[in-house]
């Protein structure tokens, strides 16, 4: 993985990166395998009563989107279900994976007594005094958050779709992201876009970097029953997962988000790994009230292919990334693209915290969606509104019109719109 080659005369994609490429062959063991919409009107007690009395077990109730996930043991159960006249209708609970482009290795200039703003916050606009996110509160949907990493020092231990007490991240991206959009201005590290911008840890995926729409659901629940009553009140979301899928696969899911955006929250979502693909066959990254963020390159890279003219610029399109017309701003998603003798390309991921403390370096648009992120709370200290930060984040992006610049690789296919990179206001 992060590895692409040359054909004969061009580059080429040598493998897919999408993690989320088993999406829908198997449910981990032990979830629900499905999600039940009911009526308008259901009370809570009437949803209970009637999965338990079609034989099914609930899992999660979801009272604003008047749904629940629950396991079904055969399919009469699943057909007493759906003739149920308050059901609606009866979905998968699809599985939902973090994106990321490998696991990356140890980062270097990082972790010790000096620290380093790494390339993509350099690229996004370094914090200042008066715009680093101070008074914002960012959810960050994901594995977790190292909650004793002295750089992410203040994030909240908010919730956890698992039913653990705590939001401990146990498999290290979410800790990453969490470090892109805040990790702090002191001595060690990294610094984050917004370093003083409170992390609120919201735990939806498990120690392999998967979930469910079921989990990202009750994740969504929780910053709508809580985003109003925490000090400071949650402005953002941040979600650098997804799966395959379309708009209206899960309308329960759906309406949660649409939810977040009448309620003056800005979601913010990473757009996926996968070059082949649209972002509109990407959920959530789909869904019309969110900011789809595909990823570019913050520096050029070195070449040694005789097949290519010249290194990979800086703001070119990263060769994973999924692209399309829904994606509203681009950001760097990984430092650079090198290209070997062997006309190889690696990906030098962009440097955040890692778990266990120090700092590692990952590539993907699970990192281009908290640039953007961190963007977003420095708008919201700036006093812009939920209705205009899409439009200012467009109208402040850089080189729109001319970026992202093509990757040479032949999986890639300009979408016709070349939205920028995003900037910090």
């Amino acid at each position: 993985m992060g590895i692409a080659h040359l054909g004969m005369w061009r580059l080429v994609v040598a493998a897919f990166l999408l993690i989320q490429g088993t999406a829908g062959l198997a449910f981990a063991q032990g979830s629900e395998n499905y999600i039940v919409r009911f009526r308008e009107g259901t009370s809570a007690a009437d949803r209970a009563s009637v999965v338990r009395g079609a034989g099914a077990a609930v899992g999660v109730d979801f009272g604003r989107a008047r749904a629940a996930s629950v396991r079904v043991p055969n399919g009469n159960v699943l057909i007493a279900l759906q003739s149920n006249p308050s059901v609606l209708s009866v979905i998968p609970n699809r599985p939902v994976f973090a994106f990321q482009n490998g696991k990356g290795k140890p980062g270097s200039g990082g972790g010790g007594s000096t620290q380093v703003v790494p390339a993509g916050i350099d690229r996004v606009g370094r914090p200042t005094l008066t715009s680093n996110g101070s008074g914002v509160g960012v959810a960050v949907l994901d594995t977790g958050v190292d909650l004793s990493h002295p750089d992410l020092a203040g994030t909240v231990n908010a919730a956890n779709a698992f039913g653990a007490a705590s939001c401990q991240d146990d498999e290290g991206h979410g800790t990453h992201v969490a470090g892109i959009i805040a990790a702090l201005d002191n001595t060690a590290d990294v610094i984050g876009v917004a370093p003083q911008a409170t992390i609120y840890c919201v735990k939806v995926l498990d120690n392999a970097g998967s979930g469910s729409d079921a989990t990202i659901m009750s994740g969504l629940e929780w910053v709508l029953d809580n985003h109003a009553s925490v000090a400071p009140a949650i402005k953002v979301v941040n979600m650098s997962l997804g799966r395959s899928g379309s708009v209206d696969d899960n309308p329960a899911m759906h309406d949660l988000i649409t939810a977040l955006a009448g309620a003056g929250i800005t979601v913010v979502v990473a757009a996926g790994n996968d070059a082949t693909m649209d972002v509109g066959s990407q959920i959530p990254a789909a869904y019309p009230e969110v900011m789809a963020v595909a990823s570019t390159t913050a520096l050029a890279g070195t070449n040694q292919c005789r097949h290519l003219s010249a290194p990979i610029a800086a703001d070119t399109a990263s060769y994973f990334t999924t692209d399309g017309t829904g994606v509203i701003v681009s950001a760097p998603g990984e430092e650079r693209e090198n290209v070997s003798r062997a006309c190889f390309i690696s990906s030098v991921g962009i440097l955040s915290t890692r778990l266990g403390g120090g700092t590692k370096r990952m590539s993907g648009t699970s990192m281009a969606a908290p640039h953007v992120a961190g963007i977003v709370a420095r708008y919201y200290q700036a006093g812009f509104q939920a209705n205009d930060i899409r439009q200012y984040l467009q109208l402040d992006a850089e080189r729109v019109g001319s970026a992202p610049l093509d990757s040479p690789t032949s999986q890639y296919s300009y979408d016709g719109v070349r939205e920028g990179v995003a900037q910090a206001p």
